[in-house]
């Protein structure tokens, strides 16, 4: 079990959200729980009374009560939550309206902007007066290609007030990725930007603007923000509005929320697409509760805090940061590389803007880690009091770090869900020890228990993690997916009526600590960034010198790398120009994330009976994992080339 790295103090339990919720539980049920784990068993045992009380104290604004918690639990998938409730999503995110801070935006060009409360509510209802003037209505789609700014959270809040269904994108992802996923989801509006800023240097993105907005004929309008530019010219933009042209000149137009049943769609939000396009997981205000929970419980976050997380508009990160809306805490926008103009750039972001609670990676811990960088010793750190970290799993050493060179004094809370529930399977929590490597535990109302090969529970050995009831915040259902196929097929084929995520894991019986291993399928995460095969074998398909290719993630040096292994075309080789033209394709044409670290050539791309590439195997391979499915393929003996190559791989 080992020696704990942080216990909270006396105080910090005492102060804690989750104890006054703990109390809450106990006088509303007559209990005398005391502890963590007593309140996450009780929270499993009697789900519904768990989420009822968790709308009590999260106060969830609706017009119309619910006529009962969940209607079957049995029904996985298929449990309709909260029937007869009639709410909105951006209503009980713009509760407030003073003058306490809502957005600090801070650029790595040092451009900032600060906006309040009441400034927040009057321009969402400014932004949602206009695209109502459009035609825009409940169940259209409204999209964004934009950074990290204030802007693009004010077309979420405004487009989910009107009902409406956001989905967005970040400007590093090129366009015909893009299109991959808000192509499918046919948008009504449109929202990108002229340009971003990267180490320094402005891009355009007016050019794949343009040709994303071509590329969905569904548009009525594009709304193109000016950041690099204070008047970009639009002119090649299909439908094209300046944003300061679009947002209504009416000075306090009324905002009227749509009252919609709990099952509204309110986000679309992508898988990684291992097999094909991009699955579209349509969530609804089911999403709302979950991250209250997550942001008043396990994060403990408080009206006086300041929050911040290294994210983009194109991972469930942000979403879940404009959730602390809801809690009225201040969010700290931050666009641009992390790293700019030197490593210390957002621990003075910390010092400057006196945050509490402060998101990032497992890899951007080990690039400050490989850099030898110590932030407790070169910034005044004296008001965070909070670490979450989150997108791949990180060692023990690196949890020994953050208290050796951060904070020995701060809840490093570390977390793993997905974006397939827009939030947490497991979580910390501000009432329990921290343990090298463990995530604190399973988060509340999450059924969460470690299956064997076998469908078996086991403790203190690998498995799969899988989740035994539903939850609020599952997809309610994917885009054009009528009969629920692919939507079953996604989760629920390997165990019936079981959640399988994807993950190995290992539970400590001690602690009821979860270590993450990594993904137990295909998918890709480098610096916790899901990306799928498939995004780079389209780019990777238009090259003739290339006759097939895999691409594998392999756990190295605290986070996981892309490797490719390409199969060539008779009378071709894998030459540097070649491997210089499959990186520039694949960083313009999807994103930098999908440029691998190593191009290696292979004899043969191993496949199954029904000729679909096995990511799987040689995964297993490269992170020393036995390979279990041989008789599934079609050619097993290509293996044995990846198995001989493995100690070239691993130095």
């Amino acid at each position: 079990m080992g020696i704990p790295l942080w216990r909270p103090s006396e105080e910090c339990i005492r102060q804690a959200n989750m104890t006054r919720f703990m109390s809450l539980v106990n006088d509303k049920y007559d209990l005398h729980i005391g502890s963590y784990a007593e309140l996450y068993d009780w929270s499993v045992q009697y789900i519904p009374d768990f989420w009822a009380t968790m709308w009590d104290y999260a106060d969830i604004t609706a017009s119309r009560p619910y006529d009962a918690v969940v209607d079957d639990l049995t029904r996985f998938p298929g449990a309709h939550w909260f029937p007869g409730a009639r709410l909105n999503f951006a209503e009980n995110l713009l509760r407030y309206q003073d003058d306490h801070t809502a957005f600090i935006f801070r650029g790595e060009t040092q451009r900032s902007a600060t906006m309040s409360y009441r400034e927040l509510y009057n321009t969402v209802a400014r932004l949602s007066a206009s695209l109502r003037r459009i035609g825009v209505k409940p169940g259209d789609r409204v999209v964004g290609y934009m950074p990290n700014l204030i802007e693009t959270a004010v077309a979420m809040l405004a487009t989910t007030a009107i009902g409406a269904t956001w989905s967005s994108c970040a400007t590093d992802i090129g366009p015909e990725a893009v299109l991959d996923r808000l192509g499918q989801i046919e948008p009504t509006v449109l929202f990108a930007v002229d340009g971003y800023f990267y180490k320094g240097k402005p891009f355009d993105s007016l050019t794949n603007a343009a040709r994303i907005a071509r590329g969905m004929p569904s548009l009525l309008q594009t709304v193109v923000v000016g950041y690099v530019n204070d008047h970009p010219q639009i002119d090649s933009i299909p439908h094209g509005v300046l944003y300061s042209d679009f947002l209504s000149k009416e000075a306090s137009p009324r905002l009227a929320f749509e009252q919609l049943p709990f099952d509204h769609p309110v986000y679309i939000m992508f898988s990684s697409g291992t097999t094909g396009k991009p699955k579209c997981m349509v969530q609804g205000q089911g999403v709302l509760l979950n991250h209250l929970k997550e942001l008043l419980l396990h994060t403990d976050l408080k009206r006086e805090d300041t929050i911040s997380y290294i994210t983009t508009c194109s991972w469930m990160m942000w979403n879940w940061l404009m959730s602390a809306l809801g809690v009225g805490a201040t969010i700290v926008l931050y666009d641009g590389n992390p790293n700019y103009p030197d490593a210390g750039a957002m621990w003075q972001l910390i010092q400057d803007e006196r945050i509490t609670v402060f998101g990032l990676s497992a890899s951007y811990i080990n690039y400050l880690r490989s850099e030898g960088i110590t932030p407790g010793t070169s910034y005044d750190l004296s008001s965070l009091k909070e670490i979450s970290q989150t997108g791949s799993a990180l060692s023990d050493e690196g949890f020994a770090w953050v208290y050796r060179e951060i904070k020995a004094d701060l809840h490093f809370n570390s977390i793993a869900g997905g974006t397939d529930i827009n939030g947490c399977f497991a979580a910390g929590n501000p009432l329990s020890p921290v343990y090298a490597g463990q995530l604190q535990g399973p988060a509340l109302g999450m059924k969460v228990k470690v299956y064997d090969e076998h469908g078996h529970p086991v403790l203190d050995r690998q498995g799969e993690l899988v989740c035994e009831a539903p939850a609020p915040s599952m997809p309610l259902s994917f885009w054009n997916d009528p009969s629920g196929e692919r939507y079953h097929s996604a989760y629920f084929d390997v165990y019936p009526h079981v959640w399988r995520h994807g993950d190995a894991v290992v539970m400590d019986s001690q602690t009821g600590g979860i270590t993450f291993l990594g993904r137990s399928d295909a998918t890709l995460k480098p610096s916790g960034v899901r990306i799928g095969p498939s995004e780079v074998y389209n780019q990777i398909e238009k090259l003739s010198e290339v006759a097939d290719s895999l691409v594998i993630g392999q756990n190295w040096q605290g986070d996981q790398r892309i490797i490719l292994f390409v199969k060539m075309a008779p009378c071709q080789s894998l030459t540097d120009e070649l491997k210089n033209r499959i990186k520039k394709a694949l960083r313009e044409n999807a994103s930098p994330r999908h440029v691998p670290a190593l191009i290696v050539e292979v004899p043969e791309i191993p496949y199954t009976l029904n000729m679909k590439k096995v990511e799987s195997s040689v995964t297993n391979i490269l992170n020393g994992r036995p390979v279990t499915n041989r008789d599934a393929l079609m050619n097993p003996e290509s293996l044995s080339y990846y198995e001989k190559i493995l100690p070239e791989l691993q130095r």
